[in-house]
Parts: C-alpha cells; sequence; structure tokens
C-alpha cells in the first residue's frame, strides 16, 4: 500500500471533475463535496452489530441500534444535499437478529468471518431471538428526514448461504430502498426493462464472492439496474462506503464517473486494484472521529 500517492485535502472543497476515491470517514468527506453534484448515490453501509473491521470510527459498532440508526441519517443528510434534486439513492441494507446479550459470536465452519469479540446488547424493547427490523427501522428514519421513499426492492438470493437454525426459515433476502431528494426525479424505465416490462420489484440476483475482498461485497448485477435508471453516461455516481470498489468497477463498465468514500485503506487498495485504475486520484481527509488531525 506504500505505493498509493495520497493526498491531504483536510479543509479543503473537492471539486468533481474526475472519479476518484476518498479516503476518510464518510461524513467529513461529504462535506468537503460540491452541493448537487451528483445524480446517484448506491451504497451498502456497514450492518449493525455484524462485523468488527477494526477500524475506529467505523459505522456498525454503536452500543445501541438507535446510535446506528441515527449516524446513518447524519451521513445520508450531508448525502442528500451532494446529490442533484434530480438524483436517486439506492440502499441496500440487511437485517438481523438480538444477541440474547451475548458479548461474543462465535466462528461458523463455513464463514468464519462472523466470529466477533464484542456485540452491542440487544436493544431496549425487543427480545432474545427477535428479529431487529433494521432496513424498515432505517428507512422510516430517512423518510422521516425528508427523503422521499419511493420503493422498497426485495434482493432474493437463490444461492444465499445456509443456515444451522431449525426454528425459522432461512433468510434468503435482502432490502433495496429507493429514495429520491424530491418529487420528480430522473428515472429511465426503459434502460431497466424486464422481459419488455416494466421492472419489477424482486430482484432473484446471485451473490458473487470475491476472493480478495471483505464479505460484505454486493454483485455488480445488483448494482447495474440502480445506475442504468438514474444516470446518464459521464454523469457522477456517489458510494459513501466503497468497500472493495463494485460500484466504480460497474460505473467503469457503463461509462459512468464516480466518487467513492472509503475507511479502511486496505479495501481502498482493493478497490484500486480492480479498478485497474494507477492514476485515479486518492484523496484522504481526516476526521476526529478515527484519530487524525
Amino acid at each position: 500500500m506504500e505505493n498509493i500517492q495520497y493526498k491531504r485535502v483536510d479543509r479543503m472543497p473537492i471539486p468533481l471533475n474526475t472519479s476518484m476515491i476518498i479516503e476518510g470517514d464518510a461524513i467529513f468527506a461529504l462535506q468537503r463535496l460540491p452541493t448537487a453534484s451528483v445524480q446517484c448515490i448506491v451504497t451498502s453501509p456497514p450492518y449493525w452489530g455484524l462485523r468488527d473491521y477494526g477500524i475506529s470510527g467505523q459505522i456498525g459498532l454503536e452500543d445501541t441500534l438507535q446510535q446506528y440508526i441515527n449516524k446513518l441519517v447524519s451521513v445520508f443528510s450531508e448525502a442528500k444535499r451532494v446529490l442533484k434534486d434530480s438524483g436517486v439513492f439506492w440502499l441496500n441494507i440487511g437485517d438481523g437478529y438480538t444477541s440474547g446479550n451475548r458479548g461474543y459470536r462465535a466462528p461458523d465452519k463455513k464463514n468464519p468471518a462472523r466470529a466477533m469479540t464484542v456485540r452491542p446488547d440487544t436493544p431496549e424493547g425487543l427480545k432474545s431471538k427477535d428479529l431487529l427490523g433494521i432496513p424498515w427501522r432505517l428507512a422510516l428514519a430517512l423518510q422521516e428526514d425528508g427523503w422521499y421513499l419511493r420503493s422498497d426492492i426485495i434482493w432474493n438470493k437463490p444461492n444465499a448461504m445456509p443456515e444451522s437454525v431449525k426454528d425459522r426459515p432461512t433468510r434468503s433476502h435482502e432490502y433495496v430502498f429507493m429514495l429520491t431528494k424530491k418529487e420528480k426525479y430522473y428515472y429511465d424505465y426503459q434502460a431497466v426493462k424486464e422481459n419488455g416490462r416494466n421492472r419489477r420489484t424482486v430482484w432473484s440476483i446471485n451473490t458473487t464472492p470475491f476472493a480478495d475482498a471483505h464479505f460484505a461485497t454486493f454483485p455488480p448485477t445488483l448494482i447495474e439496474p440502480c445506475i442504468l435508471a438514474s444516470t446518464k453516461a459521464d454523469e457522477f455516481v456517489l458510494d459513501p462506503f466503497l468497500g472493495s470498489g463494485t460500484v466504480g468497477v460497474v460505473c467503469q463498465l457503463h461509462k459512468r464517473r464516480f466518487v467513492g468514500i472509503e475507511l479502511n485503506r486496505k479495501y481502498i487498495e482493493i478497490a484500486r486494484s480492480r479498478l485497474h485504475a494507477e492514476e485515479l486520484p486518492i484523496l484522504k481527509v481526516a476526521g476526529e472521529q478515527y484519530g487524525e488531525n
């Protein structure tokens, strides 16, 4: 990673004239971006209480579920400023279960990365083994914050990971919420038709593992319809939680520009490699949440 040249832009506005990756806390980075400068947002934030990425200031290990929801609402409020009035925000978010106040999670033979040495307590008002309901809690909080909630899409995973549970159905879906800044916005339904008809709200898409990335990679075929329906060539797509860079990969494929924000330098290196972009600008924004000035 030493070969990456980072440019510090801690208090400088960041003009958008080319695709780029920004290392830093999402909200600090978003504050540097111009108002109404991106046409589309596609992202999948860290899920609450599921993984410890080992990064100070990471989202997903807040003490309470409400703190997690509040933090994401704040991040996406700043993202809304950056989004054009005609823009669309696509949010992929999964669910989970209460921890039963266990402060750890044991490893799984099929997925060793699920092991955790710290887990949030069961939220007040919920019980052991309760489904948390995070997707809809977040969607309704965003709606209350001023977003238009236009669609709830079921991402059906035909090849979903098996679960060892015997007292409920195996979970094999996540949500993708379509939200907008204004009542009227750009949406090209012709670009994403299925079998000659308007796209429906259940998308059956296999998960696609990527060996070098963390487990939370979402498949390009999930992102493609979001970008094709919401943007034209050369317009900017924003991912405030870039991870291994899949949104950038899809943007390159379809001749869109992108700006990706990522806190973890390891994932920036993975994204940069996937994007085959040695000259791609890598900017660094410091912030108190992750211990830099």
